[in-house]
């Protein structure tokens, strides 16, 4: 079975084709740009089943598809998780998040192998739909403020005052850098949604911390991370084991 993986960050290719050799699949090239897969594309065997990261260093990868037709099933990977399985439902096509799990690897790889497309079959796939899906998280128009009530005045607050969000008691607060707590109408959950992810990150359950406003990273115990904040005291600021790897990606 002929594998490629096509994925922006060569370190996170390597891990995902270490992941693959665990389950005897030899991965026999590993690309790395929209560029460099239409060229490769265009002058070798398309390959049985390709990894597909979204977006690569020049660009989203369905423009790869645009320049040359398609004859490969495709497992997407991605950190968009809400966009990719509009796309998997649409498309009949898997799709794994990062970090990517060895289980869900597996699982994926096994459907592919129940359901081999027939040999010079080009997929028919909507990449101009799949490729509007994932342009949504770059247009997007996200937060840049707040309005909290604090008795019977209004609040502003400007998201480069805000030092973390977390949930306390059922409820959901904004620290700002000046060491106050407002509660907001909203949840952690939303707050994904309508944060940068480029400027937020979820560490964990209870917290949501921006980028700019993380002081010092600490070695915790099991295999998770500390973060120190300016002002932030009330508890630790703990990555969740689970998010570490993704979180570490994120920091660059």
């Amino acid at each position: 079975m002929l594998t490629i993986i096509i994925e922006d960050e060569k370190p996170a290719a390597r891990l995902l084709q270490r992941k693959l050799e665990k389950l005897n699949i030899k991965v026999d090239n590993m690309l790395h740009s929209v560029e460099e897969s239409i060229a490769w594309f265009s002058n070798n065997e398309h390959p049985d089943l390709i990894f597909l990261d979204i977006q690569l260093s020049d660009g989203l990868s369905f423009e790869i598809f645009e320049k040359v037709a398609i004859k490969s099933a495709i497992i997407f990977t991605t950190a968009y998780d809400e966009y990719a399985l509009k796309a998997f439902k649409l498309n009949s096509i898997d799709y794994l998040l990062k970090p990517i799990d060895e289980d869900e690897l597996e699982i994926a790889v096994t459907k592919f192998k129940a359901n081999l497309p027939k040999p010079e079959t080009s997929l028919q796939l909507d990449f101009e739909q799949i490729k509007k899906m994932f342009q949504n998280p770059f247009d997007k128009n996200y937060k840049t403020r707040f309005t909290v009530k604090i008795g019977q005045q209004l609040k502003v607050i400007l998201i480069e005052e805000i030092e973390c969000f977390y949930s306390e008691n059922k409820g959901t607060y904004i620290h700002t850098f000046d060491n106050r707590d407002y509660l907001i109408d909203s949840t952690l959950e939303v707050l994904e949604q309508e944060l940068d992810s480029k400027n937020f990150f979820r560490v964990s359950r209870k917290f949501i911390v921006p980028l700019k406003s993380i002081k010092e990273i600490l070695l915790y115990s099991n295999s998770r991370l500390k973060i120190i904040l300016p002002t932030y005291k009330d508890d630790e600021v703990i990555v969740s084991r689970e998010k570490v790897q993704e979180f570490k990606i994120w920091i660059g």
